[in-house]
Protein backbone atom coordinates (compact mmCIF):
# COMPACT_ATOMS: atom_id res chain seq x y z
CA UNK A 1 0.00 0.00 0.00
CA UNK A 2 1.40 3.41 -0.88
CA UNK A 3 0.63 6.18 1.64
CA UNK A 4 0.67 9.76 0.25
CA UNK A 5 2.16 12.47 2.41
CA UNK A 6 -0.97 14.19 2.66
CA UNK A 7 -2.43 10.54 5.06
CA UNK A 8 1.46 10.58 6.56
CA UNK A 9 0.79 13.52 7.82
CA UNK A 10 -2.75 13.09 9.25
CA UNK A 11 -1.64 10.04 11.33
CA UNK A 12 1.72 11.26 12.40
CA UNK A 13 -0.80 14.48 13.31
CA UNK A 14 -3.36 11.67 15.04
CA UNK A 15 -0.24 10.19 16.50
CA UNK A 16 0.79 13.30 18.36
CA UNK A 17 -2.31 14.56 19.56
CA UNK A 18 -2.99 10.94 21.30
CA UNK A 19 0.27 11.46 23.17
CA UNK A 20 -0.38 15.42 24.22
CA UNK A 21 -3.75 14.09 25.19
CA UNK A 22 -2.70 11.55 27.53
CA UNK A 23 0.43 13.55 29.03
CA UNK A 24 -2.46 15.95 29.86
CA UNK A 25 -4.45 13.03 31.11
CA UNK A 26 -1.58 12.33 33.19
CA UNK A 27 -1.24 15.80 34.26
CA UNK A 28 -4.39 15.64 35.27
CA UNK A 29 -4.84 13.04 37.59
CA UNK A 30 -1.74 13.92 39.28
CA UNK A 31 -3.17 17.49 40.71
CA UNK A 32 -6.71 15.24 41.65
CA UNK A 33 -4.16 13.24 44.04
CA UNK A 34 -2.56 16.20 44.98
CA UNK A 35 -6.14 17.35 46.13
CA UNK A 36 -7.34 14.48 48.23
CA UNK A 37 -6.74 16.43 51.43
CA UNK A 38 -8.50 19.82 49.74
CA UNK A 39 -11.37 19.53 52.44
CA UNK A 40 -8.97 19.88 55.18
CA UNK A 41 -7.06 22.93 53.01
CA UNK A 42 -10.77 25.16 52.49
CA UNK A 43 -11.57 24.31 56.47
CA UNK A 44 -8.31 25.90 57.21
CA UNK A 45 -9.30 29.15 54.88
CA UNK A 46 -12.55 29.51 56.37
CA UNK A 47 -11.63 29.00 59.84
CA UNK A 48 -9.53 32.93 59.25
CA UNK A 49 -13.35 33.95 58.55
CA UNK A 50 -14.45 33.58 61.80
CA UNK A 51 -12.94 37.32 62.63
CA UNK A 52 -12.97 38.95 59.08
CA UNK A 53 -14.60 37.94 56.11
CA UNK A 54 -13.24 35.75 53.53
CA UNK A 55 -10.50 36.44 51.60
CA UNK A 56 -9.04 34.73 48.25
CA UNK A 57 -5.77 34.35 50.11
CA UNK A 58 -7.40 32.12 52.48
CA UNK A 59 -7.43 29.64 49.78
CA UNK A 60 -4.04 29.68 48.30
CA UNK A 61 -3.12 26.20 49.15
CA UNK A 62 -6.99 24.83 47.55
CA UNK A 63 -7.49 23.52 44.90
CA UNK A 64 -11.35 24.12 44.86
CA UNK A 65 -11.40 21.93 41.85
CA UNK A 66 -14.38 20.91 39.31
CA UNK A 67 -15.03 17.58 39.04
CA UNK A 68 -13.26 15.16 36.75
CA UNK A 69 -17.41 14.57 35.53
CA UNK A 70 -17.31 18.08 34.70
CA UNK A 71 -14.07 18.59 33.41
CA UNK A 72 -14.71 15.63 31.16
CA UNK A 73 -18.27 17.53 29.97
CA UNK A 74 -15.95 20.31 28.96
CA UNK A 75 -13.94 18.66 26.86
CA UNK A 76 -17.56 17.54 25.42
CA UNK A 77 -18.48 20.95 25.55
CA UNK A 78 -15.38 23.05 24.16
CA UNK A 79 -15.24 20.06 20.80
CA UNK A 80 -19.05 20.67 20.08
CA UNK A 81 -19.34 23.78 19.98
CA UNK A 82 -15.85 24.20 18.13
CA UNK A 83 -14.90 26.57 20.69
CA UNK A 84 -11.55 28.75 19.59
CA UNK A 85 -11.82 31.64 21.68
CA UNK A 86 -11.45 30.20 25.54
CA UNK A 87 -11.75 32.41 28.32
CA UNK A 88 -11.20 31.15 32.05
CA UNK A 89 -12.02 33.65 35.42
CA UNK A 90 -10.26 31.32 37.77
CA UNK A 91 -6.98 29.13 37.12
CA UNK A 92 -6.04 27.99 40.40
CA UNK A 93 -4.16 25.50 39.41
CA UNK A 94 -5.20 24.63 36.71
CA UNK A 95 -6.72 21.68 36.28
CA UNK A 96 -9.90 22.88 35.07
CA UNK A 97 -7.44 24.92 32.24
CA UNK A 98 -5.84 21.64 31.73
CA UNK A 99 -9.41 20.25 30.68
CA UNK A 100 -10.14 23.24 28.10
CA UNK A 101 -6.87 22.67 26.68
CA UNK A 102 -7.75 19.09 25.81
CA UNK A 103 -11.21 20.73 24.03
CA UNK A 104 -9.00 23.29 22.14
CA UNK A 105 -6.57 21.13 20.46
CA UNK A 106 -8.97 19.55 18.79
CA UNK A 107 -10.16 22.93 18.21
CA UNK A 108 -7.58 24.53 17.05
CA UNK A 109 -8.29 27.49 20.32
CA UNK A 110 -6.36 28.98 22.71
CA UNK A 111 -7.36 29.55 26.35
CA UNK A 112 -6.49 33.25 28.44
CA UNK A 113 -7.22 32.57 31.83
CA UNK A 114 -6.49 34.81 34.55
CA UNK A 115 -5.69 34.25 38.60
CA UNK A 116 -5.57 36.26 41.47
CA UNK A 117 -2.83 34.67 43.64
CA UNK A 118 0.87 34.71 42.22
CA UNK A 119 1.65 31.59 43.88
CA UNK A 120 -1.14 29.50 42.27
CA UNK A 121 -0.67 31.25 39.14
CA UNK A 122 3.31 30.39 38.97
CA UNK A 123 2.54 26.83 39.86
CA UNK A 124 -0.37 26.58 37.52
CA UNK A 125 2.25 27.65 34.27
CA UNK A 126 4.52 24.65 35.64
CA UNK A 127 1.60 22.45 35.30
CA UNK A 128 0.97 23.74 31.46
CA UNK A 129 4.42 23.30 30.84
CA UNK A 130 4.90 19.93 31.81
CA UNK A 131 1.23 18.60 29.84
CA UNK A 132 3.22 20.38 26.89
CA UNK A 133 -0.40 22.86 26.23
CA UNK A 134 1.66 26.10 27.53
CA UNK A 135 2.05 27.29 23.90
CA UNK A 136 -2.13 27.20 24.05
CA UNK A 137 -2.61 29.08 27.21
CA UNK A 138 -1.69 32.74 27.98
CA UNK A 139 -2.09 33.20 31.87
CA UNK A 140 -2.85 36.35 33.32
CA UNK A 141 -2.06 37.11 36.92
CA UNK A 142 -4.04 39.90 39.05
CA UNK A 143 -7.49 40.95 39.42
CA UNK A 144 -9.81 39.67 36.64
CA UNK A 145 -11.53 43.64 36.59
CA UNK A 146 -7.89 44.60 35.62
CA UNK A 147 -6.25 41.75 33.22
CA UNK A 148 -9.76 41.35 30.91
CA UNK A 149 -10.19 44.95 30.75
CA UNK A 150 -8.82 45.15 27.38
CA UNK A 151 -10.22 42.11 25.85
CA UNK A 152 -11.47 42.81 22.78
CA UNK A 153 -11.45 39.24 20.92
CA UNK A 154 -15.09 37.56 20.37
CA UNK A 155 -15.36 35.07 23.07
CA UNK A 156 -16.90 31.30 22.24
CA UNK A 157 -16.48 29.84 25.83
CA UNK A 158 -16.12 31.98 28.87
CA UNK A 159 -15.88 29.90 31.98
CA UNK A 160 -16.62 31.53 35.58
CA UNK A 161 -15.00 29.88 38.03
CA UNK A 162 -13.62 32.66 40.41
CA UNK A 163 -14.48 34.42 43.72
CA UNK A 164 -18.37 34.95 42.97
CA UNK A 165 -18.58 38.70 43.76
CA UNK A 166 -16.85 39.47 40.79
CA UNK A 167 -19.23 36.69 38.58
CA UNK A 168 -21.95 39.70 37.09
CA UNK A 169 -18.99 42.55 37.07
CA UNK A 170 -16.78 40.62 34.77
CA UNK A 171 -19.91 38.99 33.23
CA UNK A 172 -20.89 42.63 31.95
CA UNK A 173 -17.17 44.26 31.73
CA UNK A 174 -17.28 41.23 29.22
CA UNK A 175 -20.46 41.56 27.26
CA UNK A 176 -19.16 43.21 24.12
CA UNK A 177 -17.46 40.18 23.35
CA UNK A 178 -20.20 37.82 23.40
CA UNK A 179 -21.89 36.28 19.98
CA UNK A 180 -25.22 34.44 19.42
CA UNK A 181 -23.12 31.26 20.04
CA UNK A 182 -21.04 32.00 22.99
CA UNK A 183 -22.06 30.18 26.03
CA UNK A 184 -20.86 31.01 29.31
CA UNK A 185 -19.96 28.45 31.90
CA UNK A 186 -21.06 29.09 35.47
CA UNK A 187 -19.22 27.00 38.19
CA UNK A 188 -20.70 27.11 41.63
CA UNK A 189 -24.00 28.11 40.69
CA UNK A 190 -25.91 26.66 43.31
CA UNK A 191 -23.57 28.85 45.77
CA UNK A 192 -25.77 32.29 47.21
CA UNK A 193 -23.35 34.96 45.41
CA UNK A 194 -23.78 32.75 42.18
CA UNK A 195 -27.55 32.28 42.48
CA UNK A 196 -27.92 36.46 42.63
CA UNK A 197 -25.74 36.71 39.92
CA UNK A 198 -28.33 34.30 38.32
CA UNK A 199 -31.41 36.13 39.06
CA UNK A 200 -30.08 38.94 37.43
CA UNK A 201 -29.25 37.27 33.91
CA UNK A 202 -32.43 35.94 33.91
CA UNK A 203 -34.34 38.69 33.78
CA UNK A 204 -32.64 39.87 30.35
CA UNK A 205 -34.49 37.72 27.89
CA UNK A 206 -31.47 37.92 25.78
CA UNK A 207 -30.02 35.06 27.66
CA UNK A 208 -31.37 31.89 28.53
CA UNK A 209 -29.80 29.58 31.40
CA UNK A 210 -29.30 25.92 31.21
CA UNK A 211 -28.91 23.93 34.56
CA UNK A 212 -26.65 21.15 34.93
CA UNK A 213 -25.39 18.43 37.38
CA UNK A 214 -28.43 18.97 39.47
CA UNK A 215 -27.80 22.85 39.47
CA UNK A 216 -24.04 22.93 40.45
CA UNK A 217 -23.78 24.40 36.78
CA UNK A 218 -25.31 26.95 34.54
CA UNK A 219 -24.64 27.14 31.02
CA UNK A 220 -25.68 30.53 29.99
CA UNK A 221 -26.80 31.23 26.49
CA UNK A 222 -27.35 33.90 24.38
CA UNK A 223 -30.84 33.21 22.29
Amino acid sequence: MIITYNQYSFFNFYKMNITQQGRIKSIIAELYHDAKNDYLRMMKGVAKSIFRPMQPADFKDAYLAISQEQGEGLVKLVTAKKSKNIVEFGTSFGISTLFLAQGAIETGGSIITTELIASKAQKAIENFKKAGVNDLIELRTGDAMQTLKNYNKPIDLLLLDGWKDLYLPLFQMLEPNYHANTIIYVDNADMAESRTFLNVVNQNSKYQLDYKYHGKVVLIMVK
